[in-house]
């Protein structure tokens, strides 16, 4: 088999990787800033049980998690969720990346926005400022800058996980060199490896520019 051919169906599984990583970021920061909003209400039966949800979805290894939703639904409710097609693994692989990675994420949110000095709210009510004044205005850029590191770790380990998909067929980058492997050859792995850190390296510039923009927000 030629370069050529490995890096065309390589290319072909990386597509696959980009869109389960692009769809859980789509889906997974906005959901997990609702999940840190419930992890600090100040009803007590909500925030105690987002906050045991969220520990339960942190403490089970994301292959499981990509297991009970791909298969439990219709081993024990007999509702057959997701067809057993690609685009049927690849809507369950979504969804279970979505659901680990809101809670991840709404944890980094919590720690910024508990992390800002009550002060600057009070400072704000004494200026006469509202609440949404003082979290758009005063509050925000702050949370931005010190959520964008724990952030960037979380997103560059999301381009890692996508590899786990496989584990219920989803036919992404790994997957297809794996199966190129089959046919004697080993060296499509390790180009696949390069894939990840070419991505990677994009990422680890996109966020270090990020990082120098807010550096005028020092809270």
């Amino acid at each position: 088999m030629s370069f050529v051919d490995v890096t065309l169906q390589l290319l072909q599984g990386f597509e696959v990787t980009l869109k389960l990583f692009a769809l859980t970021l789509v889906f997974a920061l906005p959901l997990g800033l609702v999940i840190a909003f419930g992890s600090m209400s100040r009803w007590r039966p909500l925030r105690y049980l987002i906050r045991t949800f969220v520990w339960v979805i942190r403490g089970v290894p994301l292959m499981l998690q990509l297991f009970l939703v791909f298969y439990v639904p219709g081993m024990v409710f007999d509702a057959h969720i997701f067809a057993p097609t690609s685009e049927g693994r690849f809507t369950a692989a979504v969804v279970a990346f979505v659901i680990n990675y809101a809670c991840y994420f709404s944890e980094i949110y919590r720690g910024g926005i508990e992390g800002i000095p009550r002060g600057q709210y009070e400072a704000g009510q004494v200026l006469g400022m509202t609440k949404r004044e003082i979290f758009f205005k005063v509050v925000l850029m702050q949370v931005v800058k010190r959520i964008i590191p724990p952030m960037s770790n979380e997103v560059i380990t999301l381009v890692k996980d996508t590899a786990l998909a496989r584990v219920i067929s989803v036919i992404e980058i790994i997957k297809v060199a794996e199966q190129l492997m089959s046919k004697a050859i080993i060296w499509p792995l390790f180009y696949a490896g390069l894939f990840y850190l070419v991505f990677v390296g994009a990422l680890t510039l996109l966020f270090g520019f990020i990082e120098r923009k807010l550096d005028y927000y020092r809270g």
